[in-house]
Formats: C-alpha cells, sequence, structure tokens
C-alpha cells in the first residue's frame, strides 16, 4: 500500500464517520461533507492503486530485461 492508497482509506473513513455523525445531528450539511470526503477517497486510493500496478509493471518488465 502506497501513500495515496493509504490517504484515500482515510478519507473514506472520515467521510463515513461525518456521514453518519450528519445523520444523527439531522445536519445535511455534514452529511454532504462526507459524502465528498468519501468520494474523494474512492478517487485517492484508485489513484494509488493505478500507481501501484504501473510501478509493478515496470519493474518487471526491468527484471526480464535484467536476465
Amino acid at each position: 500500500m502506497n501513500r495515496d492508497e493509504f490517504d484515500g482509506k482515510t478519507d473514506q473513513v472520515k467521510g463515513k464517520a461525518k456521514q453518519a455523525w450528519g445523520d444523527v445531528t439531522d445536519n445535511e450539511r455534514l452529511h454532504g461533507e462526507g459524502v465528498a470526503d468519501e468520494a474523494g477517497g474512492n478517487v485517492q486510493e484508485g489513484f494509488g492503486k493505478a500507481k501501484r500496478k504501473v510501478g509493478d509493471a515496470i519493474e518487471d518488465v526491468a527484471d526480464r530485461i535484467k536476465k
């Protein structure tokens, strides 16, 4: 797991917590912030996964070239 994936997961959890607290307190603005935080976390985690996969592919190619 790289930094983008970790930060994305953190934002997802933070977003879900905000949504839950917004529901409990009947605060629509806070709930909306939570939805946005969770969505941003999903995007950042996806970017991190893609970046890791590209890095892994480059390492595989480099290993094949060395042999």
